[in-house]
């Protein structure tokens, strides 16, 4: 089933998430949705508050990229991480590499605005999958970005929050816009995807 994504202004997005006490069968019927959504609006990431639901559970499918051959240690074992893609963390926790990379953001609850964002190259993400098993996720570059910007929307944080201050100033007027009308901009399906 393909979810409204809500955009900004709404307070949902500003919330920081309680974790998930029970990964129950809504839990992961949550999460099968929200992979649907995000692959209906082209994304490569999504979390619950982007769908209106303010629980710690996201999601994330980051391609292959040609010529990158990036870390993806799983549980103390190098994985191709195509085997583990769309991947769904409940309740992560993320430890921060030190190097550090400025690459261009987008966000599918702020359609329309893209803007450079500087953060830690690698992360070390600890996270719990729907089977209830928990695992220990090393990681870098496209897929170590998109799983700090899933987990900071747990956190009530946006990327533009994350902008440089000179960034802000050229996306304000698009912000603006966004806030005023919301509704132009949120993702729903059509009648050939259903839902």
């Amino acid at each position: 089933m393909i979810l409204e994504i809500i955009t900004l202004g709404d307070p949902v997005l500003r919330r920081k998430c309680p974790p998930v006490e029970i990964i129950d069968g809504s839990v992961a019927q949550l999460a099968a949705a929200m992979i649907e959504t995000m692959h209906a609006a082209d994304g490569i990431g999504l979390a619950a508050p982007q769908v209106g639901v303010s629980l710690q559970v996201a999601v994330v499918d980051v391609p292959p990229m040609e010529g990158e051959a990036g870390l993806f240690c799983l549980d103390g074992v190098d994985k191709d991480p195509a085997a583990f893609m769309p991947l769904v963390m409940v309740n992560p926790i993320l430890e921060m590499g030190t190097e550090k990379e400025s690459q261009s953001e987008g966000c599918l609850s702020i359609p329309e605005v893209r803007g450079n964002v500087l953060r830690p190259f690698a992360v070390i993400a600890r996270y719990t999958a729907l089977d209830g098993s928990r695992h220990l996720l090393e990681c870098d570059g496209l897929l170590a970005r998109a799983i700090q910007h899933e987990v900071d929307h747990l956190n009530g944080i946006l990327f533009i929050d994350r902008m440089s201050a000179a960034a802000k100033l050229r996306i304000r007027r698009a912000l603006r816009d966004l806030a005023r009308e919301p509704a132009r901009y949120r993702y729903t399906p059509g009648p050939a995807q259903g839902g």
